[in-house]
């Protein structure tokens, strides 16, 4: 490629070659798609920086931007280089020209594109500084760059063979970087976070007129793929066909479908084929995940009798536009089980589901325990239970599992305001007394426990009226019902909130880097962004001061705006 013109700075994708007055010469060793082309034109300088790759090559990385934003650039770059070198540890994979650009220009109309070599951001996906920026804002930072990156292999030298296969670069690229920021930050957060995003986007698409399949089979016009099922739940595909195969087969199978297909346009049907071979599972069933649109419903009930416990699930997915008959899917459900004093005295076991109807036994038992049903949300489907406030409680207080644990603490706080909604009833002291020990509990982490005790928001509990029948109040009866559970307890824990406050005007620390690498052989876990690396013991604090101001006063702080997921039309 030649670029002959009078800006000062001519980009293209590749290596640089010749350059002059004028003009400047790139050349890409790598075939490429069209749409992966760009060439850049303008006034720009450049935050500079190096990395070296596992092989010992030295690779070049610029972060071209106007001039007087050149300062704002380092935690982008940062968080490039952090993304390059967890690739390699992780997946193996190891960038593969020169040089990496990035161009961050205020007008560009999307948030990123990852054409080869020279990605285009807008300059609000870059650019940021301690004294303005917020811990969100690092952290989508991070996560959008890492994402642009990992595009280098998964949608750059394997691309579609067409954009109905949009689903597996952009859910394999989702998942790889929902995975990436659970390193670099906190696993359960960020699953947590995932969760709520995909419950409020991609399920309600599936529950409405607009409902498609991960994989669509038709389109009006090209932004008809930019979806959250075509992103998120894509990802979702990604985690259950992981917690399928396991941790050793997922990272073989990966490295068969990078040799196999390394420069060809690469469809669902070789993705899966890959999974198959390596393991020698038929995966037709699960394809129906790929071309079945819809949220799948699934019932549990269970019964005790001499020491057996059982669990009965019967799975359900209502009709959407075009599909009016739903088979079963494979449905992977990992699934504890603790005791009356909150020991777990069955750890985690994914229970794969393939019958409409379906049972699982667990024999030897003492006492009837109580089960951690869905764990990691090992699946995009909807638990249908009838449980009470004091077992939403106990999970509260003994899960093991920081994703249910969660979910207790939402479920039985958005029970107690929907009581006081509809009969004025007074805070739950269950809910209070759980709150309480969860703000105290220093072996949690800060992150976790802003999350856990954040209330349900005004949206959520005006779903929750309708869902019961009644009309949604105003905004100001929800509000006044979210401040009355924040409750009495409130003056017992803000001291302790401020004395953990770090000193006015001490900047937060980044978050911690942690050592990554392929979990060991055997190792599931449920869920698609639990950490990619072998776990270690003990929490993951982040150190961020506002983050652990936010831990530390809970539900006593004004609620924070909720964080948008990447994806759709603003992430490619």
């Amino acid at each position: 490629m030649r670029i002959e013109g009078d800006a000062p700075i001519l980009l293209s994708n590749g290596n640089p070659g010749e350059a002059g007055a004028g003009f400047a010469e790139w050349h890409d060793p790598w075939p490429k798609p069209a749409y992966l082309f760009a060439l850049v034109a303008g006034d720009l300088v450049a935050h500079r920086g190096a990395f070296t790759t596992r092989s010992g090559r030295e690779v070049a990385l610029n972060i071209w931007v106007r001039r007087g934003d050149e300062d704002k650039c380092a935690f982008a770059l940062e968080s490039l280089k952090k993304a390059m070198a967890w690739d390699e540890e992780v997946y193996g994979r190891e960038y593969d020209l020169d040089v990496f650009n990035i161009v961050a220009v205020d007008d560009f109309n999307m948030g990123a594109m990852e054409n080869k070599g020279l990605n285009i951001f807008n300059s609000a996906a870059v650019l940021a500084s301690p004294e303005t920026a917020t811990d969100a804002n690092f952290e989508r930072i991070e996560g959008i760059i890492a994402h642009e990156y990992f595009h280098n292999w998964t949608g750059n030298r394997i691309t579609c063979r067409d954009w109905f296969q949009l689903c597996l670069k952009e859910g394999l690229t989702v998942y790889r970087d929902a995975q990436f920021t659970a390193d670099m930050r906190s696993a359960a957060v960020k699953r947590i976070a995932d969760v709520i995003t995909l419950r409020a986007r991609q399920f309600r698409e599936d529950a409405g007129p607009l409902a498609h399949p991960v994989r669509p089979s038709s389109f009006v016009e090209i932004n008809n793929f930019y979806t959250a099922t075509v992103y998120e739940k894509g990802a979702e595909l990604i985690g259950m066909l992981r917690t399928l195969v396991g941790d050793d087969a997922y990272f073989r199978a990966l490295d068969l479908y990078f040799t196999r297909h390394d420069g060809h346009a690469a469809t669902v049907e070789d993705w899966l084929k890959v999974f198959e071979d390596t393991t020698g599972r038929d995966l037709s069933q699960f394809k129906r995940w790929y071309t079945d649109a819809g949220t799948p419903r699934l019932q549990v009930t269970d019964d005790w009798q001499d020491g057996r416990y059982t669990i009965h699930f019967e799975q359900k997915t209502p009709p959407t536009p075009g599909q009016d008959e739903k088979p079963p899917r494979v449905i992977p459900i990992a699934v504890g089980l603790l005791g009356p004093n909150g020991d777990e005295v069955v750890e985690t076991t994914v229970l794969e589901m393939t019958e409409t109807r379906q049972s699982f036994s667990f024999e030897g038992l003492g006492a009837r325990p109580i089960p951690s049903i869905l764990r990691g949300f090992s699946a995009p489907v909807i638990v249908e239970r009838q449980t009470s406030d004091a077992e939403r409680a106990f999970l509260l207080a003994h899960d093991t599992d920081p994703f249910n644990r969660w979910e207790a603490g939402r479920a039985l706080a958005r029970a107690g305001l929907m009581a006081t909604l509809r009969q004025g009833a007074a805070p739950d002291p269950l809910y209070l007394d759980a709150i309480a020990r969860m703000a105290g509990d220093e072996s949690l982490d800060p992150a976790f426990r802003a999350l856990a005790l954040d209330l349900p928001g005004e949206d959520e509990l005006a779903q929750a009226l309708f869902d019961a029948g009644d009309s949604p109040r105003p905004a100001g009866d929800l509000d006044g019902a979210r401040g009355a559970a924040r409750g009495p307890r409130r003056g017992d824990e803000v001291p302790r909130a401020r004395a953990l406050r770090p000193p006015p005007g001490q900047r937060p620390l980044p978050p911690r880097r942690r050592t990554v690498g392929r979990p060991r052989a055997g190792q599931r876990r449920a869920g698609h962004s639990q950490p990619a690396r072998r776990r270690r013991g003990g929490a993951n604090a982040i150190r961020a001061g506002r983050q652990h101001d936010a831990a530390a006063c809970g539900p006593f702080l004004p609620r924070p705006g909720r964080s948008r997921r990447r994806g759709g039309a603003g992430v490619s």
